[in-house]
């Protein structure tokens, strides 16, 4: 609005002075004019009253001047020999009307026109000199510019009170609707300033459809991230503290109470040995965890999966004493990190073997869905334990959550910190792809990847378990 103001100021004397500058154009003008006029009748010489020619130049003015009606602002009048004739036509100024002695000052002038300062302002005069015989006379006509000077300082004062308004009209609607406009962009800060350093539940009113509405749907966003990665890293370090002091608590108690006899000491530093096992292993599953949110945790590379199928049934069968079977192999290529995929499957393997009994079938098997470029990679595993209560299945894939054998009547015999399968999902979601369950109570589980299997496959899918994780 100042902007404006400063606008309205530059065109307003612009336009003052191009209006003063019309008034002297026109006095001018009227100037010549007259002048012209009165040189064409001079020129006739024809008396209209008698239609004889003029005998003297008095009579030659006075007979002229008698028929003119000057305009406002404009005077007319004929001197003789120096001497002003009685018969002033015009409104001449009240301060003129005192010493009307410039106009015969004009007649006696070297110019024929000019422009003079005057008792009455700014004078513009023009003159016809006229000769008869003897007799010498002038016409003189003169326009005070005074009288346009006011008018165009009214018509600026009246445009100037306008634009005044306007501009005090225009300020007040503008402060209103820049306010309406800005009212959402004062709440996101009046919510950012509300939100703690543990309370990010605090959101902005969404109105509308422009573009503050979608810069208020955009920071709820970025709220719900942060309080989904706020609450999900809390319960980490919650759940890791809790993980890490049930061992810690183990081996200072024991330590407290080491005894003295030599036998007692070295079942009390095995013991503390494996807790201290316990706790290397549960630090490397929580690091592994934490590198899986970098982007070089997976390096995708082109790899014969039934080679990769060989390798990882050679290596799953030292994890215990079951019956290892290679029911399904997929021929051909995917394009995946075979290292992290090894490294899920034989936790996949580690989980069955952890939750069937010695002797029983493990079966482990891959294949393809799907066409390229849109192919799938799915490995799987599948044991003949308890299964997976449903419950359960919705949840296995979190960090620190241990399943349930579904009768409920055996317990977990190798019972761990409950990021093995975190571990096996952090892969899956670092190849966009998904980890899930299929369990029939009483009758196995089985465990599976989906990976996308070529690179030109979308770079982002829905991790959601497409098996819904259920029994």
């Amino acid at each position: 609005m100042l902007t404006t103001f400063l606008l309205l100021v530059v065109v307003l004397v612009t336009a003052r002075n191009l209006l003063l500058r019309d008034v002297n154009t026109r006095a001018n003008a009227d100037i010549a004019q007259e002048a012209d006029e009165f040189r064409t009748f001079a020129a006739e010489g024809v008396d209209p009253t008698t239609t004889q020619p003029f005998t003297s130049v008095e009579r030659l003015l006075e007979t002229y001047l008698l028929r003119q009606s000057p305009i406002e602002g404009e005077v007319m009048v004929g001197v003789v020999d120096g001497t002003q004739l009685g018969g002033i036509r015009g409104n001449l100024p009240a301060p003129m009307a005192a010493d009307p002695s410039l106009f015969t000052a004009t007649a006696a002038a070297d110019r024929t026109s000019g422009v003079v300062t005057s008792a009455a302002g700014e004078m513009r005069w023009g003159r016809v000199d006229v000769e008869s015989g003897a007799d010498r006379g002038s016409f003189v006509v003169a326009a005070f510019t005074e009288v346009g000077r006011a008018g165009v300082d009214r018509t600026m004062r009246t445009i100037a009170a306008v634009s005044l308004a306007g501009l005090a009209l225009t300020t007040g609607v503008a402060y209103l609707v820049a306010g309406r406009i800005l009212l959402p962009v004062r709440t996101v800060r009046a919510v950012a300033a509300d939100i703690g350093e543990s309370d990010l539940t605090a959101r902005v009113p969404v109105e509308g459809r422009d573009d503050i509405a979608a810069l208020a749907e955009t920071f709820n966003d970025m709220l719900d991230r942060l309080e989904h990665a706020y609450t999900t890293q809390r319960q980490f370090v919650d759940d890791a503290g809790h993980e890490l002091r049930t061992p810690i608590t183990v081996v200072r108690g024991h330590l407290e109470l080491l005894s003295e006899d030599p036998e007692e000491r070295r079942r009390t530093l095995a013991l503390v040995d494996s807790e201290l096992n316990r706790m290397g292993r549960l630090v490397s599953d929580l690091l592994m965890l934490a590198k899986a949110e970098q982007p070089d945790f997976v390096v995708r590379r082109p790899v014969d999966i039934a080679q990769t199928m060989l390798d990882i049934e050679s290596k799953v069968q030292p994890l215990g004493e079951r019956r290892w079977h290679l029911m399904e192999v997929a021929e051909g290529t995917a394009w995946i990190d075979a290292q992290r995929v090894t490294q899920a499957m034989l936790q996949l393997a580690a989980n069955a073997v952890a939750h069937s009994a010695d002797g029983t079938t493990v079966q482990l098997g891959s294949r393809f869905t799907g066409t390229e470029p849109d192919r799938t990679l799915s490995l799987w595993i599948s044991d003949q334990g308890p299964g997976v209560a449903p419950e359960d299945a919705r949840v296995i894939f979190e960090r620190f959550r241990r399943g349930r054998p579904a009768d409920s009547s055996g317990a977990d015999r190798r019972a761990g910190a409950g990021l093995g399968l975190a571990i096996v999902r952090a892969i899956a979601d670092a190849h966009h792809g998904s980890a899930w369950v299929r369990s029939v109570p009483g009758d196995g589980a089985t465990f599976g990847l989906d990976l996308p299997a070529d690179p030109g496959y979308p770079a982002h899918r829905d991790t959601a378990d497409p098996h819904e994780r259920k029994g």
